[in-house]
């Protein structure tokens, strides 16, 4: 009797969870202006592998293969708008524009802008490991947003939703640095001739396929940010960013 009551007991706790981030997704189809035919999809978008895998014996579905059509969709619709906003530029640098808008710092920003990480569901660990805030996870979830969005409604809803989210946000300018958060903080530091910045690596975990770097920026020897990123770049543009957003310089 008494595992009898516990498996009760977490039933009911997960149907709580459950039906708590079903109402939460409801409430960011509004925010979003985005009404999903198929609700499922949206769910499944902010499933985390990490839940399903705690939950077995369950029909879950997590998020990894809306990821992948999402990061595809989120290429070709990115590299469209530079196409036809930007006639003139070439190939070569449109290139450069496209990477630096859908590299993880800035799908990171985009995420966080929309405080994405709220509404995922996660398994234990990752919940206490930070994964909510967990760079790679809130980058991973805007492109299965995308996915989710454009199997559900197609490309140009997708468009429109891209065009809230980012390409009305956009400036380029001459030197293409679009987002680019290091080349953003080394000219804080020169216009205000502040120290030189110093990047440290402090850690690289996990396996060869999926290695994970963590940065820290110091500047004058005082620890201005830190960042996670699937490569040393990467996770230094996001030790930039929070060093940026210490010194409330906009961007």
């Amino acid at each position: 009797m008494p595992r009898l009551f516990y498996g009760n007991s977490k039933l009911k706790k997960n149907l709580f969870v459950e039906t708590f981030m079903d109402k939460q997704l409801r409430n960011l189809q509004l925010h979003l202006g985005i009404q999903f035919h198929n609700f499922s999809l949206l769910k499944q978008a902010f499933t985390h592998s990490s839940y399903v895998n705690e939950h077995r014996i369950t029909n879950y579905k997590d998020n990894e293969r809306l990821e992948f059509l999402g990061d595809a969709v989120l290429e070709l619709s990115v590299s469209e708008f530079l196409f036809h906003t930007y006639p003139d530029r070439p190939e070569g640098e449109l290139t450069k524009i496209r990477a630096s808008m859908v590299c993880e710092p800035s799908l990171v920003k985009f995420a966080m802008e929309l405080k994405l990480g709220s509404y995922v569901l996660l398994g234990k660990g990752e919940e206490l490991t930070g994964g909510r805030t967990r760079p790679s996870l809130l980058a991973d979830i805007f492109e299965s947003l995308v996915g989710a969005i454009f199997l559900d409604q197609g490309l140009d809803q997708v468009k429109l939703f891209l065009n809230q989210t980012i390409f009305s946000k956009i400036k380029l300018d001459a030197k293409l640095q679009v987002l680019d958060y290091k080349s953003k903080l080394q000219e804080y530091t020169q216009h205000y001739s502040i120290a030189a910045i110093e990047y440290r690596i402090l850690e690289e975990r996990g396996p060869a396929h999926d290695r994970e770097f963590i940065t820290e920026v110091y500047i004058d020897n005082s620890l201005m940010g830190q960042g996670i990123g699937r490569s040393k770049k990467e996770s230094e543009q996001q030790a930039a960013a929070q060093a940026l957003d210490k010194l409330k310089v906009l961007y």
